[in-house]
């Protein structure tokens, strides 16, 4: 196989991937130490494979395995499913669940803030615009939330 037909590599000159499938020895003193350095990468990703498929691989050799009516049975949290597994949600669930991740979210923004708010108060150019930027997010989520509370999202009946 001939280097010329790699784009980008010169005549005489073997690219690294090339040497290693083709186990030429390399003309190039960091050739050899290029896919070297890939090598941690895969061994993480074999130890994260073993890690992951090793438990349950000896799980199903070495543990019991009786099946019976009764344990392939399906159930609902302990009892005995009432009706079919299709069935429509109302839709306050959803809504609930939006806005939980909702303000969930925003009050994550306020640990980046948090973490720096030492270096805020000791530096005086900043002081108040930290306090007044955080002041005006929360008066955010708290139209926010008042909005969605008056709008009767969070009544459940």
């Amino acid at each position: 196989m001939s280097s010329s037909l790699i784009v980008g590599t010169r005549e005489n000159e073997t690219p690294a991937l090339m040497r290693a499938f083709c186990n030429e020895q390399s003309s190039h003193p960091r050739g050899s130490m290029m896919l070297n350095n890939y090598f941690p990468v895969l061994l993480f990703i074999a130890v994260g494979l073993a890690v992951g498929v090793a438990p349950m691989m000896l799980g199903r050799l070495l543990g019991p395995h009786r099946p019976d009516p009764q344990k392939l049975t399906p159930y609902e949290c302990g009892f005995e499913p009432f009706e079919e597994a299709r069935m429509r949600f109302d839709v306050r669930y959803y809504l609930i669940a939006i806005l939980f991740i909702l303000f969930d979210l925003e009050v994550a923004f306020l640990l980046p803030w948090a973490s720096i708010v030492k270096e805020l108060a000791g530096n005086e150019a900043v002081r108040l615009f930290g306090f007044y930027e955080m002041f005006v997010f929360l008066g955010i989520l708290v139209i926010g939330y008042v909005y969605v509370w008056k709008k009767g999202a969070l009544d459940w009946e």
